[in-house]
């Protein structure tokens, strides 16, 4: 009896579990992304002041602007005014939030069930799953080492941007193939995102926020604060506004199986990833007013490319265009899919062990087996495209039982 409980119980917490933690993980990004979109637009966006008073305290820039019915003035300093205020607002709960939320999401929704969501054996035959989950998670820890590495190095020498961004840029294409060679297509784009995430977390918590804290504990000490402090924490925060539209891809991108699916799938992220990092450079240099409509140009162009070559084929014709039945469905349903949607532990609460199952969870059949393809998951039952075209037969002529 308390087995069965447990059995029925425990989806159903882990459901829970998944849909609290993807809100908060949302929410927090959105407050994330929005203040360091904010930032960046407010540094490109800043004048010289011309107020006497304001040069006279060292205000280097400001602006005016308008905002839910009040005028608003931020001024930066040059470095920071002669009397220090004792309370500031310190950005970076926004970004620790995000990724402990997104890492208990991963452990929720991945590592979780290592053998079905990261496993698959077309792509790598991993001996066990728990070596599989290892290495998902040496991908945070390697990716930040490396990245750290390669700034540290490389960061402040002569054309230390443009080097690092290089070097950066072609990591990302040895993880983004990684990934794709090693992990089923959906969770490799997903923990290449996430490994860039890990990356601007790390960049926050190891040197923006204390490269901030010993600026602030100089001054207040009387003392010159070490300009390397805030030299260090704009370039970071400058990779992680470049870092932002890509990560976002990747983390959406679970939800199109045509795009994880696809052959050469690595190569389809590394190119819509692409794509992002020069929509937002397109956005970076409009804050300062020059509209270089041809990062925009070169991104749109990348990504109907893509469209194109990830078209669907025709999908295979009915023998004779004989109508399909309910036996026929509920047959390959039955080989297909019960597999994760038998009992009370069916996935995500969908149970397709009866013909009222079925019939009521049509329109979702069509959708994730048809349409999105996505399902089953890495196609691990072996369905056939015939298969699929029956299914979307059945619903098409009306999902008659």
């Amino acid at each position: 009896m308390m087995n069965d409980l447990l059995a029925t119980l425990t989806p159903y917490a882990m459901n829970w579990a998944d849909l609290l933690l993807r809100w908060l993980h949302v929410i927090a990004a959105i407050a994330w992304i929005g203040s360091s979109f904010y930032f960046v637009w407010l540094d490109n966006s800043l004048e010289p002041p011309q107020a006497p008073d304001l040069k006279a305290k060292g205000v280097d820039g400001e602006l005016w602007a308008v905002h839910g019915g009040g005028f608003y003035n931020p001024q930066k300093y040059r470095v920071a005014p002669k009397d220090l205020p004792q309370h500031l607002h310190w950005f970076y709960w926004e970004s620790y939030t995000t990724w402990l939320s997104g890492f208990a999401l991963l452990s929720v929704l991945y590592l979780y069930h290592a053998g079905i969501f990261i496993v698959d054996p077309h792509v790598y035959a991993w001996s066990q799953p728990v070596w599989a989950g290892a290495a998902l998670l040496g991908f945070l820890v390697v990716g930040w080492l490396v990245y750290d590495g390669i700034c540290r190095l490389f960061g402040q020498g002569r054309n230390g941007d443009r080097t690092v961004g290089i070097l950066v840029a072609v990591y990302m294409v040895i993880a983004a193939w990684a990934a794709c060679h090693l992990f089923a297509g959906r969770v490799a784009f997903l923990i290449t995102g996430a490994m860039m995430a890990t990356m601007m977390s790390a960049n926050v918590f190891f040197w923006i926020i204390p490269g901030q804290r010993r600026v602030v504990a100089a001054m207040r000490a009387g003392q010159t604060p070490d300009p390397m402090d805030g030299k260090r924490g704009k370039q970071r925060s400058v990779h992680n506004t470049y870092f932002t539209l890509p990560v976002v891809f990747a983390m959406l991108s679970n939800h199109y199986s045509f795009v994880y699916d696809a052959k050469n799938n690595w190569v389809v992220l590394v190119l819509m990833m692409l794509a992002g990092a020069l929509i937002r450079q397109f956005f970076v240099l409009k804050h300062k007013g020059a509209w270089k409509w041809r990062y925009w140009g070169v991104a749109v162009v990348i990504i109907l490319g893509v469209a194109v070559a990830l078209a669907p084929k025709p999908q295979p014709a009915l023998a004779q265009a004989r109508p399909v039945s309910f036996a026929m469905v509920r047959h390959i349903v039955q080989q297909r899919c019960l597999l994760c949607h038998a009992g009370a532990a069916a996935s995500k609460g969908v149970r397709l062990d009866s013909a009222r199952g079925i019939v009521s969870h049509a329109q979702d059949i069509y959708q994730q087996v048809v349409v999105t393809r996505a399902m089953p998951l890495n196609n691990a039952t072996q369905i056939t495209d015939l298969e699929r075209a029956e299914i979307g037969q059945w619903v098409k002529d009306g999902a008659k039982p």
